[in-house]
């Protein structure tokens, strides 16, 4: 990874994003790590995890996650998801949050000198573009070695520096004895899915 010792650095985390990518490479993230790898690269100004909840469910499995990360250095972003059936029965949720990641990121960037996204959606590709027009750096975390690969080609292009998320396993996985269960919906056969049909998938703890 290419950072410098004087940069100022914000993180942005696509938690449904990244997830599904950590689980196409076979382990689970560890957050506190992942914080201290960053630390250690420059000055990390701000850390953001954005997800999105079923603010009706009595108890949601990812509440504990998202505890923990809001008590311990990260700036936690819901916002509630929308359930819904669709035509084949089949039930759906929208929470896409790539809106409130693109406002906090550009509000944020003339403050910092790197900016750190940890998604493949190539929808980001024009907020990349408007921040590097501010004159910042700007990273993208994703992964071609899953399979499918999660890295959009014209983000991975985008980017001033691709970081295969393979790559940090060493740095920033869970270790093999003390990860926990996977928490999945009670309901086996419910499948969850944000707007553009990725799945909100359901971290394990930090």
């Amino acid at each position: 990874m290419n950072f410098y010792p004087q940069e100022r650095i914000a993180l942005f985390i696509d938690g449904a994003n990244l997830y599904s990518a950590a689980r196409g490479l076979g382990f689970d993230i560890d957050y506190k790590r992942l914080l201290e790898l960053f630390r250690s690269k420059g000055t990390l100004l701000r850390a953001f995890y954005y997800t999105a909840l079923l603010e009706d469910q009595e108890y949601s499995p990812l509440r504990p996650l998202i505890d923990w990360l809001d008590y311990n250095g990260f700036s936690v972003v819901t916002k509630p998801a929308k359930e819904f059936t669709d035509a084949t029965g089949r039930r759906r949720v929208k929470g896409n949050m790539d809106i409130e990641l693109a406002i906090d990121a550009m509000e944020i960037a003339d403050k910092v000198d790197h900016v750190v996204i940890f998604s493949g959606d190539g929808d980001f590709r024009r907020l990349v573009d408007a921040i590097q027009r501010k004159g910042k750096r700007v990273s993208v975390v994703s992964t071609t070695r899953s399979s499918p690969p999660m890295i959009a080609d014209e983000l991975r292009r985008q980017a001033d520096q691709f970081i295969d998320l393979e790559t940090l396993r060493g740095f920033i996985g869970r270790n093999a004895d003390n990860r926990p269960q996977v928490v999945q919906p009670a309901d086996d056969d419910d499948d969850f899915y944000d707007d553009e049909e990725d799945d909100i998938d359901l971290p394990a703890r930090a």
